[in-house]
């Protein structure tokens, strides 16, 4: 977490992404508003660093669903996951 003095590290799963956000479940409860620094894994095994604020949370038993809105990402970033948007778009289709 980037936004204050805390140091605290979470793992989460991606089940949506985008050029603008994603979606994600985490075990731990996070706060609106908060912004954390992160290194999403693409299947090709890219690694991209970004920044995420979180802007939804939904609880779910003792799972919490999140929506994330990328910060300050650099365009060929956002190519990168533009074209795994893309690829997985049409993997469902098969």
């Amino acid at each position: 977490r980037l936004d204050n003095n805390i140091n605290e590290e979470v793992s989460i799963e991606v089940f949506d992404i985008s050029k603008s956000g994603l979606g994600f479940h985490c075990e731990s409860a996070l706060l609106i508003g908060s912004v954390y620094e992160a290194y999403l894994t693409l299947w090709t095994k890219e690694v991209i660093h970004s920044f995420i604020e979180i802007v939804r949370i939904v609880k779910q038993d003792n799972t919490f669903s999140y929506g994330g809105i990328f910060i300050g990402m650099p365009e060929m970033d956002m190519k990168r996951i533009e074209i795994y948007e893309t690829f997985e778009t049409e993997k469902g289709n098969l």
